[in-house]
């Protein structure tokens, strides 16, 4: 049996108040997801069953109930509102997939504050650009990590507290540093979680353009509601699940669905704190007896790539549902999934700012391989025209993927910057940024994006920042930044470079090159390929225009290019 019914009963009969009574909720009294994710559960007699199983990279297993949890989030709570730290202040996770990241991201949550997850493989010019634009009071990391949070202190001077969880005492702490450990704290039993309402803010993410600095889109306490229902209809979690998300709470994928839908449920979910390696990933889920897969269709082609001969040799009976994030998943990988694991991968698509789920395949439903499935019920979505933004109502014409605004997890506002959040709503619509057609059965159909950012590895990476950076290195006169087609990530980056006099094109200065973005911002900034060239395609008013760039990578149509400087 699945939670959901038939496709067309659910969006017949669906409204917001099912999933809020499901979660005993009422319209103007408090609603804060660290509680709802942990104290919750434990009310309903579940304290004794496991919240977190946690495998780290040497495959040494931690183990937590839900009181477990309950516990550590409210001892975190604590500590942080005795630092004085505030309600409404943003507290940043700036860690690997550890445990206290977990417990640390519902703990802010319960003290009031706003969690702001950033990838711990960020660089300092990355951590900067966020925690400068958030106005971060306070940031949880590691000791791996903490050398690229020093580096910031004199540009942040309202970071007050660096808290360091697996201090060792073997170095004496700097300036702003305290140690946090867990283990020595004294559990807290009951801590007076924050009243929050609907409109209190809860989660900040950000996420890349193609002009200026990242945005931060803030989300609220009310989001629970879609995360939770997603959870439970797309993912199918059910009471005796082991789910498995492999995202990374930096991103949106590893908190909507890595902390907070699976952990609204009651679920027991999974964490494997390590790096992609196909054998290792068998591993886990044998010895997990993982029953639900939510993962990125990259990996799932690395996968592929690995063979079907490897997948013989675990006992992966126990999978029972699999979805797919972050980027389209091709009709190849669904058929090969079905072959090797007798399971579809269902495609799933939303963003950071939707906050859940909004088109989906369900398992209720038919699939068709290369397909991104049928709106949400309760989300009103479609395609509209390009320029006037009115929905195409013949089917395989392809327009922008538009959503109705007024979903409980849609986001509330890009940080300090109202301006660009109101021009994502044209003609009553949410506007994606996304091209796609629906088909006479109401399929939606991925086409592209509409914007130059790239989707490199279900990772969104803005080229605006990759540029600025870029021209920060000693021999960058100017640079532009496209995706290129690669069959496993999607896209790349690929950069195009034009030096200042007296130096010159060599494969060592291209290596030098892509270390300094990759020290300077991330592992997924990095140019996988530079070419060197005399200058960039501008437009006479002095416009890189990177959409010539792209469209020779990708083989497309140049289109009008009359505005070109020499044209």
């Amino acid at each position: 049996m699945t939670n959901m019914r038939s496709y067309d009963e659910e969006i017949r009969d669906f409204n917001w108040t099912i999933p809020e009574k499901e979660l005993e909720y009422q319209p103007g009294h408090d609603i804060n997801i660290g509680a709802y994710c942990s104290d919750r559960i434990c009310t309903q007699g579940k304290g004794d069953k496991l919240a977190l199983i946690w495998e780290g990279h040497a495959g040494e297993v931690k183990q937590y109930t839900f009181n477990d949890m309950r516990l550590l989030t409210n001892t975190m709570a604590q500590y942080l509102k005795n630092l004085g730290l505030q309600p409404g202040e943003r507290i940043c996770l700036f860690m690997d997939k550890i445990p206290e990241l977990y417990f640390g991201f519902l703990a802010i949550l319960k003290m009031g504050g706003i969690s702001q997850p950033l990838f711990s493989a960020f660089g300092a010019e990355s951590l900067l650009t966020r925690l400068a634009d958030a106005g971060t009071a306070a940031i949880i990391t590691q000791k791996k990590h903490v050398a690229k949070v020093r580096v910031l202190l004199k540009d942040m001077p309202g970071l007050r507290h660096i808290i360091i969880v697996d201090d060792d005492e073997s170095k004496p702490l700097r300036e702003r540093e305290i140690a946090l450990h867990m283990e020595k704290e004294a559990r807290v039993e009951n801590f007076p979680v924050f009243p929050s309402k609907a409109e209190t803010p809860s989660v900040l993410h950000y996420t890349s353009g193609t002009t200026g600095k990242p945005k931060g889109a803030q989300h609220v306490h009310y989001s629970l509601i879609s995360q939770y229902i997603s959870a439970k209809y797309v993912l199918d979690l059910q009471d005796d699940d082991i789910y498995w998300c492999t995202a990374d709470p930096g991103w949106v994928t590893g908190t909507s669905y890595g902390i907070i839908g699976p952990w609204a449920n009651g679920i027991t979910q999974c964490v494997l704190d390590a790096g992609f390696k196909a054998e290792s990933w068998y591993r886990f889920i044998e010895k997990h007896k993982v029953t639900v897969w939510y993962s990125a269709p990259t990996a799932i082609r690395s996968l592929m790539k690995e063979g079907d001969e490897i997948v013989k040799k675990f006992d992966l009976s126990s999978l029972r549902h699999l979805c797919s994030v972050g980027e389209p998943l091709n009709a190849e990988a669904v058929l090969w999934s079905k072959k090797v694991f007798g399971l579809f991968f269902h495609d799933t698509f939303w963003q950071t700012e939707t906050g859940s789920m909004m088109i989906s395949n369900y398992p209720t439903m038919k699939i068709k391989p290369g397909s991104m499935g049928k709106p949400f019920p309760g989300i009103t979505a479609t395609v509209v025209d390009l320029k006037t933004h009115e929905p195409i109502t013949k089917a395989g014409i392809v327009g922008l993927i538009a959503i109705k605004p007024g979903w409980p997890s849609m986001f509330r506002t890009y940080w300090n910057n109202e301006e660009i959040y109101q021009s994502k709503f044209k003609n009553g619509w949410y506007i994606c940024g996304d091209r796609a057609s629906i088909d006479e059965d109401g399929y939606f159909w991925f086409v592209g994006r509409d914007d130059d950012v790239i989707n490199t590895a279900g990772h969104l990476v803005g080229p605006f920042e990759i540029e600025s950076a870029l021209l920060e290195h000693e021999s960058v006169a100017e640079s532009a930044v496209v995706g290129k087609p690669d069959p496993v990530n999607m896209e790349v980056v690929k950069a195009f470079i034009a030096l200042k006099p007296g130096f010159q094109a060599s494969k060592m200065l291209e290596l030098d090159i892509m270390n300094f973005i990759r020290k300077k911002l991330s592992p997924l900034a990095m140019p996988q390929e530079i070419e060197f060239v005399p200058s960039l395609p501008k437009t006479r008013s002095g416009k890189i225009m990177r959409r010539v760039l792209r469209a020779q990578e990708w083989g497309e149509e140049i289109g009008d290019i009359s505005t070109l400087e020499n044209d």
